[in-house]
């Protein structure tokens, strides 16, 4: 090979960096690791891919989850082998039940020394086959257009999702002469003509019908779509588990959210419509109430399910009209479906509307700090366009209850579950929208996961509002503790740092807030800071949830026998 034929060759990390180029990628999150360095070498190269670097791969696997939650597009992750695979897959299982399409990139130990257990070894193709909807290693450089791109088909099309790819050492270093590969192009099923006939013959002979939206599968023109269908037909319409933004909760056909502590009267409603419409949910365990209020194989409802994935159709429940289609393609078919008159269940929707509203009357918790008033006063501050970003835990129960989100996607949330998701998720939301305001929840269990991030957002100025909801205690197990085992408490009491302390450690604003009175101004001097920001906002351990406290579950349980 002589010295212009050498010239003419790219290394695997260049050949895998220009891939991303032309797949559009604008943002990379990682840690970075000494098995993909050729790889990084390559985005030294690539100024117009902004890499943003992390303190953990959960925390960077997290950030690309959220910006793919908001773009419909493949959020980019890269991590070292091993140790920092495993923390990755934190964010991969989030993205996987969330429907989110992530690409992770992780280094691998060199093609020569597999199977011999080497240095940080791990078989990706067994440790993440159950949590993703691909994963391979790429060892041939020359295919790596082949399956970059079939990467980002398969993160995007039917039920979006995650894949993971391995990068060998040596193959990340090889210098190979290939072609590119064109830029992806997502492609939608749609409706069958039939099949919405259907869906509007069965809706013209419904007493009682009951939309419920969410999923992975969206964007704004959807919502907007689907919103026009529901205003014409004046259907009432719930959310499935935190997809609240899914569909103006300020709109009158919008009846509530279908997951953890739903209205009592929406579950009836779920359980006794005569037609159930959903749309893009999978009708898991959070939105049917442990798998409640829908029969199981055969639900009472006449069901009609509208999924992306056609295995998920009758994987669990047996609709009466099943319809593969993605979600784009359906909503924009469904608004222009047309009522053949007045529908007779006007006073359905309008009662289930009045139940909402009812709903979201403040309820008193126990201690100074009143959570209630605290999220209507948000509701009431912030803008139509602000995020609203929490993990898991009890108190993210105040945000489902009583703030109303009205822009698709500003409710950015785990629907696995999973904690130490907001303050990394949140990171990421602001550098997509740096104007906009973002807002953070996370207890204070669930800050510590991966309030390490805090320092990337003081890395890139990151100006996210960070609310730790501080009780001392792992909240949502000391509930179902007392529920199961009343006064045997073990393994949920915490021992806190100064939050106000270690944040400004960061570099980071900081306030405490222990009574109501003081929080407006405080959040209005962590919006004014120009900086990352955290409100340390101690509550009272007994305001378990929004209905009730420790001491009456409790209670409860102690009179039950238990």
């Amino acid at each position: 090979m002589n010295v212009q034929e050498r010239s003419n060759l790219r290394t695997g990390g260049q050949v895998l960096i220009d891939q991303l180029r032309i797949h559009g990628v604008e943002i990379a999150f990682c840690v970075p690791g000494e098995s993909y360095l050729a790889a990084l070498d390559a985005l030294h190269d690539a100024p117009e891919i902004k890499l943003v670097v992390c303190r953990q791969e959960g925390g960077a696997a997290m950030m690309a989850d959220a910006y793919g939650k908001l773009t419909g597009r493949p959020g980019i992750v890269f991590v070292t082998r091993g140790p920092g695979a495993t923390n990755a897959s934190a964010g991969i299982h989030i993205a996987f039940q969330d429907s989110t399409p992530v690409i992770l990139f992780i280094g691998q130990v060199g093609r020569a020394m597999t199977e011999r257990e080497a240095f940080q070894e791990i078989d990706f193709r067994r440790m993440f086959g159950q949590m993703s909807k691909w994963v391979a290693e790429i060892d041939d450089a020359a295919r790596i257009p082949e399956m970059v791109a079939r990467a980002f088909a398969t993160a995007t099309q039917g039920r979006p999702g995650p894949v993971v790819l391995a990068l060998p050492e040596d193959m990340l270093i090889d210098r190979v002469a290939c072609a590119d590969a064109r830029r992806y192009r997502a492609v939608q099923a749609a409706p069958p003509p039939e099949a919405l006939a259907e869906l509007a013959e069965r809706l013209a002979k419904a007493e009682r019908p009951l939309a419920i939206v969410g999923g992975g599968d969206w964007d704004a023109a959807a919502v907007e779509n689907f919103q026009r269908f529901a205003a014409a037909w004046d259907l009432p319409v719930g959310t499935s588990f935190r997809c609240q933004s899914h569909f103006d909760n300020s709109h009158a056909s919008f009846v509530g959210d279908v997951g953890i502590g739903l209205i009592p009267k929406l579950a009836e409603r779920v359980k006794n419509c005569d037609l159930l419409l959903v749309a893009g949910a999978r009708l898991g365990e959070m939105t049917t109430s442990g798998y409640t209020l829908v029969d199981i194989p055969v639900p009472k409802q006449a069901l009609v399910h509208v999924y992306p994935d056609p295995e998920e159709l009758g994987r669990t429940y047996q609709p009466a009209l099943p319809i593969n289609s993605g979600m784009k393609t359906f909503a924009a078919a469904a608004a222009q479906l047309k009522p053949p008159g007045k529908v007779r269940w006007a006073a359905w929707r309008q009662e289930a509307r009045a139940d909402y509203l009812d709903w979201l009357k403040p309820l008193a918790n126990p201690g100074k700090v009143q959570m209630a008033e605290i999220m209507i006063w948000l509701r009431e501050r912030l803008p139509a366009d602000a995020f609203i970003v929490n993990g898991a835990g009890n108190y993210s129960g105040w945000i489902h209850k009583y703030y109303q989100f009205r822009r698709y996607r500003t409710q950015v949330g785990p629907t696995s579950g999973s904690m130490g998701y907001g303050t990394p998720a949140a990171i990421a939301v602001k550098l997509m929208h740096p104007q906009r305001i973002v807002v953070n929840f996370a207890g204070d269990g669930c800050f510590l996961m991966h309030g390490q991030e805090m320092a990337t957002a003081a890395l890139y100025n990151v100006p996210v509002v960070n609310i730790v909801v501080n009780n001392g205690i792992y909240g949502t197990i000391r509930m179902h503790q007392e529920r199961e085992f009343p006064k045997r408490v073990i393994a949920t009491q915490l021992k806190n740092p100064d939050f106000a302390a270690l944040a400004r450690a960061y570099g980071a604003h900081a306030e405490t807030v222990t009574e109501t009175a003081q929080f407006a101004a405080a959040f209005e001097r962590c919006l004014a800071a120009g900086k990352p920001a955290l409100i340390d906002l101690v509550i009272d351990p007994e305001a378990i949830t929004t209905r009730t406290t420790l001491t009456k579950i409790r209670e409860a349980a102690l009179a039950k026998g238990r």
